[in-house]
């Protein structure tokens, strides 16, 4: 049975690290001298954050009630031989990003951080897009003018 979705925010400094038995703060397993680890779910929900941030500074009257959240899977496959990637509900002001068909469905020419990156983001504008009525690509038309 696939999980309930996830609201997605920007990741706090302190997330996992709570004060147990009177013993003070529990360190992070890696040390002070090693960076956190990080999984993949936690750089998905990240990139999916930032985006939804970066939307929301661009049209804050169309998306100041809209929840973005990720699921693991769609409850339901669709009827056709795809998977969908994400799900609108404009009447809730609700965007589901789906990570699995995500992250493992999408043909990357590079399968580097930074093409996931941008693949996790492409999905992110088209489903605002969706939401909004409009082109993906009119959604930020100043960052893909080059002068």
């Amino acid at each position: 049975m696939p999980r309930s979705p996830r609201r997605v925010s920007a990741p706090s400094a302190r997330r996992g690290w709570r004060d147990r038995h009177g013993r003070g703060m529990r360190s992070a397993v890696t040390g002070p001298h090693l960076p956190l680890l990080h999984t993949r779910v936690d750089d998905f929900d990240m990139t999916v954050a930032s985006t939804a941030e970066y939307l929301r500074d661009l049209w804050p009257d169309e998306l100041a009630d809209v929840s973005f959240e990720v699921a693991g899977l769609p409850a339901q496959l669709g009827g056709g031989r795809s998977v969908d990637r994400w799900r609108v509900l404009p009447q809730q002001g609700r965007v589901i990003l789906y990570r699995l068909p995500i992250e493992r469905l999408s043909k990357l020419h590079r399968d580097d951080e930074l093409h996931r990156r941008m693949m996790i983001e492409s999905c992110v504008f088209r489903a605002v897009a969706e939401l909004l009525g409009k082109d993906p690509w009119d959604l930020a038309p100043e960052r893909f003018r080059h002068l």
